[in-house]
């Protein structure tokens, strides 16, 4: 199969726990590991290698998956078990994983993204226009429940939808004051307290 495939290197922030694997669309899967997976993962050290073909990809991964065995390790509890993210887990290989992947990476000419945050603002970037009337509807959503619905059936995930793509763009440094309304911001900062 044809088309771009990433290979991901997702170390744990505050734990020495790596995650290996590879996907079509990066940022879909992370936040199939966890909502928050901005916090989950070390975006600083976290890495792409784009590919351009699904077989690429899985060689490159065999390689990393096949390196350490013995450093294989359960997935932390944090992550959606929906996720099918419960293996290819490793504990105490960040450093060697990332010095592997950047020979990798330069022997087979394939596009390294590293540092991951780098790479996510560019995506996230690429969508900053729309944040703005999306981000508005949702805090009017959130609005109108909170005047017309009492608390036990508002829908809560409208809340987090809004606060983890928010908390997302400013964890890969974008500043979100200067792409959302000044309401939105308002809630945000009264939401973080």
């Amino acid at each position: 199969m044809r088309g771009k495939t990433f290979v991901y290197v997702l170390p744990c922030a505050g734990e020495d726990l790596t995650k290996v694997g590879f996907t079509h669309d990066p940022v879909q899967r992370f936040r199939s590991f966890h909502p928050r997976f901005f916090a989950l993962f070390d975006l600083e050290r976290g890495m792409l290698v784009e590919t351009g073909r699904l077989r690429d990809a899985r060689r490159v991964e065999r390689l990393l998956i096949e390196r350490w065995p013995e450093h294989r390790a359960a997935a932390p509890l944090l992550v959606s078990e929906a996720a099918g993210g419960h293996t290819e887990w490793f504990r105490g290989i960040a450093d060697q994983a990332d010095g592997l992947v950047r020979r990798v990476a330069e022997r087979y000419g394939y596009p390294l993204h590293a540092p991951l945050s780098g790479w996510l603002r560019a995506r996230f970037a690429e969508r900053a226009d729309q944040l703005y009337e999306w981000s508005l509807r949702m805090l009017d959503m959130l609005e109108w429940q909170a005047l017309n619905l009492p608390p036990e059936v508002q829908d809560a995930r409208l809340a987090a939808m809004l606060g983890d793509t928010l908390d997302a763009c400013r964890a890969v440094g974008m500043d979100i004051a200067a792409l959302v309304p000044s309401r939105v911001m308002a809630w945000h900062a009264k939401r973080h307290g």
